[in-house]
């Protein structure tokens, strides 16, 4: 089983940064990919931004040049630094991993709450 920890979320005004971080751990041999996911209110969850290795980063345009995902391989994290933050970023953060193994089975993590106070 392979366990997501996420962490970093909080309450911060607009034009204010936040720091994601989301640890992987258990029965992991290799990850092919991480990344971030976030469900607002009433709507759908959707597609932040992921990092896979030897691809760039991909990032949705509503963050682009403001979100910047990184990930430490030995570490098996992921980390989404987010500045500029506007209230319309305010949602539940999901961290998300694919496994390199059969199946390419996806894990989540629990949410990590961000707010954006206007």
């Amino acid at each position: 089983q392979v366990q997501l920890v996420e962490s970093g979320g909080g309450l911060v005004q607009a034009g204010g940064s936040l720091r994601l971080s989301c640890a992987a751990s258990g029965n992991i041999v290799s990850i092919n990919a991480m990344g971030w996911y976030r469900q607002a209110p009433g709507k759908q969850r959707e597609l932040v931004s992921t990092i896979r290795s030897g691809r760039s980063p991909y990032y949705a345009d509503s963050v682009k040049g403001r979100f910047t995902i990184s990930r430490d391989n030995a570490k098996n994290t992921v980390y989404l630094q987010m500045n500029s933050l506007k209230p319309e970023d305010t949602a539940v953060y999901y961290c998300n991993a694919e496994l390199n193994t059969v199946g390419y089975p996806n894990y989540w993590g629990q949410g990590t709450q961000v707010t954006v106070s206007s």
